[in-house]
């Protein structure tokens, strides 16, 4: 049986935007997910999109929240997982990234969104995008307030092929320039029998004004964003299975205070487009 995903919300509906999971402060990680839902709120109706479209990669990341909530029990992290489907906004972007609100996905044009003017932007951020970064930021204050920085660990997930062309890696660890966590779990990752791992792969991670890059780099925190392929975490056992590898890998990771030291490593990001950290 596949895991449990939001559907799009029933108009009588219309909860916070923000799915939270109490952990340990002092466990050492926050775990997010900035793509967990295909949900999309009453005032926004279907964006003009019909009912397949949103079990589509385009509205969500197929098979990360079931992982994350999975990671979070095992290792007794709080996370934060987005109730509200990227077609809405993407939180895993800056606010002047130009696909904040996507006007086309992967072939898909998305009616809903094609108009979008800068008041309605506006508006999706201060109803969605704020509150998910809103909940980050205390999340690591509260952390950081009992003396644990928080290792931030992003989950996310691909498509098995892009464009007709298939993706050969199993799983991937992005990374911007601070490689602590990152490099430990490659290693890991490239130690297990039969897989394929992609560093920086299929994306970069250096982006600035994402997830990480707000929460994690700015701050020094050392982080990691998994992308691990659809196809492997369609179904309970999948996302369980990888959220128990994940579990192991980062158990004594994250229990080594030094490595979760705050520390600030740039960004090539940032440094190659000359903003500031």
């Amino acid at each position: 049986m596949p895991p449990a995903v939001a559907r799009r919300l029933d108009p009588s509906v219309a909860p916070h935007p923000v799915e939270e999971i109490a952990g340990c402060v002092t466990s050492g990680a926050l775990i997010l997910c900035d793509h967990a839902s295909n949900a999309v709120p009453p005032e926004l109706g279907d964006l003009g999109l019909t009912a397949d479209q949103f079990e589509r990669h385009i509205a969500y990341d197929i098979g990360a929240a079931a992982v994350t909530r999975e990671l979070a029990r095992l290792l007794d992290a709080p996370a934060l997982l987005t109730r509200f489907s990227r077609l809405v906004i993407d939180p895993n972007r800056g606010r002047d990234d130009p696909t904040l609100v996507m006007r086309l996905s992967d072939g898909a044009v998305v009616p809903g969104n094609a108009r979008v003017d800068e008041a309605e932007v506006a508006r999706r951020i201060a109803r969605f995008y704020d509150p998910y970064d809103a909940a980050i930021t205390a999340a690591i204050d509260r952390a950081l307030a009992a003396g644990a920085p928080p290792a931030v660990v992003c989950v996310h997930s691909f498509t098995p092929s892009w464009r007709g062309t298939p993706r050969p890696w199993h799983v991937g660890i992005l990374w911007d320039a601070d490689d602590r966590l990152a490099r430990a779990l490659l290693d890991g990752l490239a130690a297990e029998p039969d897989l394929i791992v992609g560093d920086n792969e299929p994306y970069d991670g250096a982006l600035a004004g994402d997830t990480v890059d707000r929460h994690a780099t700015r701050l020094g925190l050392t982080n990691a964003l998994i992308e691990i392929r659809q196809d492997l975490i369609a179904d309970e056992a999948g996302a369980k299975a990888w959220a128990e590898r994940f579990a192991r890998l980062l158990r004594p990771l994250l229990a080594d205070p030094e490595r979760r030291t705050a520390r600030d490593l740039g960004s090539r990001t940032r440094d190659r487009l000359h903003r500031p950290r």
